[in-house]
């Protein structure tokens, strides 16, 4: 396996290459990286993944991510060697992504106005920091520590900084968060704090945020755990893997997810787009992006709200001049993102590019919600007994609003990812004690 993985340049028109330990998040003319494979692995491997399940003892097995690390291997270990597993994969325990799995959930069908039978959720909330963010994270640190990295550094509208914070203390390493003063849910920021990070606020919002988080991994040794990491993407490519296993890689017709750095939407196309190659599927589901309507970027860009054209991908040659007027217009106009959801309240997605490339390649669709809408999706899974933050909310409405469209046809399949838990203890005591919310359980004098 050795020599199998690199890195390249996502610009068609540029193409750059390199080696797989290197530190960068961006080729020398500015593009996002892939992570690529050279070699094709075998659909038998669907069977190992299966037995897995039953790890035995083995926390590579029962991790949700390394459970799949022979289409993640850009550490080129042979994967079957316990020892080499234990040198090189950054793990929980086996803790992360191992509760995932898509589940059925009857009042929310109901509300959403879809069979029972042709919705699932899967939870990314019961991941050890509460969120989908260790998926990645958990690859994102694997890399840094195989190149000998001993800080890491990211930016946080609170997930992030959690899950960070969480593996550098599991890992010995130092960790910068870079979050924007005050906007920040204190059940997030009280993670990182408890896991050791360094805090460093921000006067701004969480764009401000990452460009100094860039900034101190640039100059000061730092490694970038931020879905601009490619490695990143690799461990969040898991999400759907667990989806499509559980449906026996049965295809859905549809992915729904929350939009915010975009992180997921392009991971989830880079595992459709190997997946389909490799020939594990035959069907690609289409991707839904759910914005706030006080977070919009893609939704404005993809949908031709600004300026009249629709942002494409464009077989590799997207109008990225568009998207730069797009900011420069928020900034001449003073519109900064705003939203309860603080967890997709980005104005500039790190990811866009491979946003829309992944939109492209699954003939996706993108749109916004308001917070009320999130709020009332949010309670009623938590009705059904599971728990979400709003930002998940924006799948549940996302779908209902997609099939109200006739976007979404109700005998289709369709898949929402609920990617982290409450932990913004005031929002539900809010939502419950205004009895004009649709799902509010006033409490009783």
């Amino acid at each position: 396996m050795q020599g199998d993985a690199y890195l390249k340049c996502i610009d068609l028109r540029c193409g750059l290459e390199y080696p797989i330990n290197s530190i960068n998040v961006e080729c020398e003319n500015g593009h996002l990286l892939d992570v690529k494979y050279k070699n094709k692995p075998s659909d038998s491997l669907k069977e190992v993944f299966y037995k897995r399940r039953n790890s035995q003892g083995n926390i590579f097995d029962e991790s949700g991510v390394w459970r799949f690390r022979e289409l993640l291997n850009f550490c080129e270990i042979d994967t079957k060697n316990l020892e080499q597993c234990s040198k090189y994969l950054v793990s929980l325990d086996g803790a992360e992504g191992r509760q995932s799995k898509p589940y059925q959930m009857s009042k929310v069908a109901e509300f959403i106005g879809i069979s029972n039978n042709n919705l699932w959720l899967q939870p990314e909330g019961y991941n050890p920091s509460g969120s989908f963010k260790d998926n990645g994270m958990a690859t994102a640190v694997t890399h840094a520590k195989m190149v000998g990295a001993k800080k890491i550094v990211c930016a946080s509208t609170g997930n992030t900084s959690a899950s960070a914070g969480m593996f550098a203390a599991n890992e010995g390493m130092q960790c910068d968060v870079y979050i924007p003063a005050g906007q920040i849910a204190p059940g997030k920021l009280s993670q990182a704090y408890q896991f050791g990070a360094q805090i460093v606020e921000v006067d701004g919002n969480f764009d401000d945020a990452l460009k100094q988080s860039l900034d101190d991994a640039k100059n000061h040794n730092g490694y970038t755990v931020n879905s601009i990491n490619p490695f990143r993407i690799e461990g969040q490519k898991t999400i759907p893997y667990r989806v499509l296993e559980y449906l026996k890689w049965e295809t859905p017709d549809w992915i729904v997810y929350p939009g915010g750095a975009l992180g997921n939407t392009s991971s989830c196309g880079k595992a459709l787009m190997e997946l389909y190659e490799w020939g594990w599927i035959k069907k690609i589901p289409r991707i839904a992006v759910i914005n706030s309507d006080g977070a919009s970027t893609l939704s404005d860009l993809y949908n031709g709200k600004f300026e009249g054209e629709e942002l494409r991908w464009n077989k590799g040659n997207p109008n990225t001049e568009l998207i730069t007027r797009y900011y420069d217009h928020l900034d001449k106009q003073g519109i900064r993102p705003k939203t309860k959801a603080t967890a997709i309240q980005i104005a500039r997605p790190a990811n866009i590019l491979k946003g829309i490339r992944a939109l492209e390649f699954t003939n996706g669709v993108v749109t916004s919600v308001t917070d009320s809408e999130m709020l009332d999706a949010m309670s009623i899974v938590g009705l059904n007994g599971f728990d979400c933050e709003i930002a998940s909310g924006a799948s549940v409405v996302g779908i209902k609003k997609l099939i109200n469209e006739e976007i979404i046809k109700k005998d289709d399949v369709v898949v929402g990812i609920l990617t982290g838990r409450q932990k913004d203890a005031m929002l539900p005591v809010e939502y419950h004690s205004n009895p004009k919310n649709k799902f509010a359980i006033p409490p009783k004098n």
